[in-house]
């Protein structure tokens, strides 16, 4: 007889029951003032990134798709004003948008075997999930839609931080992986999903769960997080309607810990989920600039040099960025050729600081980064591996920086380790209300931004969030 591959796992171990208990038993009133208050900071950020990216090939040839594919009308499809399409479909297309600038919030981690960079971008696939959620049932208050998001956040969150790092080392995404779960629980909840169909909920997410590192730097990246968001929605309804999977799926030897990561830390599980929220502690990352975090203490550090020193591109003769493998091994372009390998290019990304002491929407464009400019300097600037940076390990994002002028003088610097967006020192809420204003820009005008961001800070007291996806259609494809 086969032995039940689950028979041995202490109650205690079992993170899918726990996983259960929790999404069953969360209430809104058990929300923390703090989580709740970073958590309406992480929604804003993320409705501003769907707007951003309406503008993205990669989501226009999506939302096309999902138009011809037509189905059910059940929520509105980013772009194509008031048309609908099934739920999921739509999820698929507003978790695209949201990473497709890769400008979409980061999980922070405090341990030293998780460098910045191999844990998920934790809001896109809870928001997206929630949003085509709510549309399917219809009338969803905005306390219940934030317990849904909260509540896949947290589930996320410690999925990603409890797995081995082996899942990301390898080649794994998490955005596209425990994303699924994300979308999955916040659209369970919002669905009033309980018992066996979170069982098998859990299961089927577990099967979906998908998106390899390969494609960094290519339309299909952006992809992973759609497909997190539309596979975690395929698992709520799926398992609403009685369709089975294994009852204990995160664990045991053929679970997603095992089979994506190498197991669970057992340390780490005895946490428990929703005890201390992960989106207080350790917090999230909102970012500053539209490419990987793990380059943004770098940027920063550019911007002050090239500021302090009033550096004109044509001044410098070359630049070399010092660093250890944690960011020089996922930041892998050496020279940019489009606006989508920029983001995984520290050349790329110094060098738009360098000529327009910024870097947003319009330097991470194809225009500006196939510019003559761009390409001549980015082939001034090169990264080199620094043996007494890897010493100090990867739970700090730590690089450094030497500028050679034309005339001989040399410039040079360290990055501040707290790095601007991290929970150590955040953006303000100004900041993000001016971020959220660059996202929406040529997309919404300034009313319907004020409108949009007025509304997500108010979103608790809303009487149906689903408002929210008519707010991110305003003025597109008008």
């Amino acid at each position: 007889m086969q032995k039940n591959p689950h028979a041995s796992i202490p109650e205690d171990m079992d993170v899918t029951s726990q996983a259960i208990q929790f999404v069953e038993s969360i209430t809104f009133e058990d929300i923390p003032q703090e989580a709740l208050r970073i958590g309406t900071r992480c929604i804003l950020d993320g409705v501003g990134l769907f707007v951003a990216g309406t503008d993205e090939s990669s989501v226009k040839i999506l939302a096309a798709d999902a138009a011809e594919q037509g189905g059910v009308e059940e929520a509105l499809l980013l772009g194509h004003g008031k048309q609908k399409v099934p739920a999921a479909l739509a999820a698929r297309v507003l978790g695209t948008a949201a990473h497709a600038h890769d400008w979409d919030d980061s999980q922070v981690s405090v341990d030293p075997d998780h460098m910045y960079g191999l844990l998920s971008h934790p809001t896109t696939a809870p928001l997206s999930g929630a949003l085509a959620a709510s549309q399917k049932v219809g009338e969803v208050s905005g306390s219940t839609f934030m317990l849904g998001f909260l509540t896949g956040f947290e589930v996320e969150c410690k999925i990603s931080e409890w797995l081995f790092p082996q899942h990301y080392k390898r080649g794994m995404h998490s955005t596209g992986t425990v994303g699924t779960f994300g979308s999955f629980v916040a659209a369970a909840k919002i669905m009033g999903l309980t018992g066996e169909q979170l069982r098998c909920g859990f299961g089927i997410a577990a099967s979906l769960a998908a998106g390899i590192r390969v494609n960094f730097g290519t339309m299909t990246k952006p992809l992973h997080a759609g497909r997190a968001a539309e596979n975690g929605l395929i698992a709520a309804i799926l398992a609403a309607k009685g369709f089975t999977a294994d009852a204990h799926a995160l664990d045991g030897p053929w679970g997603f810990f095992a089979v994506h990561g190498g197991g669970v830390s057992e340390e780490k599980i005895k946490q428990g989920i929703g005890q201390v929220w992960s989106i207080v502690n350790p917090g999230v990352s909102i970012k500053p600039y539209p490419c990987g975090v793990l380059t943004h203490p770098s940027m920063d550090l550019m911007l002050r040099l090239v500021k302090e020193n009033d550096i004109a591109y044509e001044r410098i003769e070359s630049v070399t960025l010092y660093a250890g493998s944690n960011i020089l091994s996922p930041i892998r372009y050496p020279i940019a050729t489009n606006h989508l390998e920029a983001k995984f290019s520290l050349p790329a990304e110094l060098a738009m600081i360098v000529i327009n002491r910024k870097a947003g929407k319009k330097e991470f464009s194809d225009p500006f980064v196939q510019s003559e400019a761009m390409q001549k300097l980015q082939r001034k600037i090169k990264t080199e591996h620094d043996p007494e940076i890897e010493k100090l390990g990867f739970d700090k994002m730590r690089s450094r920086i030497s500028i050679k002028l034309i005339s001989g003088e040399v410039i040079e610097g360290s990055a501040d380790e707290r790095y601007r967006g991290g929970p150590e020192h955040p953006l303000t809420d100004a900041e993000l209300e001016g971020k959220v204003a660059a996202c929406c820009e040529g997309i919404l005008d300034d009313a319907e931004q004020r409108t949009l961001i007025q509304t997500v800070w108010n979103l608790k007291e809303m009487e149906d969030a689903c408002g929210l996806a008519e707010l991110i259609q305003s003025n597109i494809n008008r």
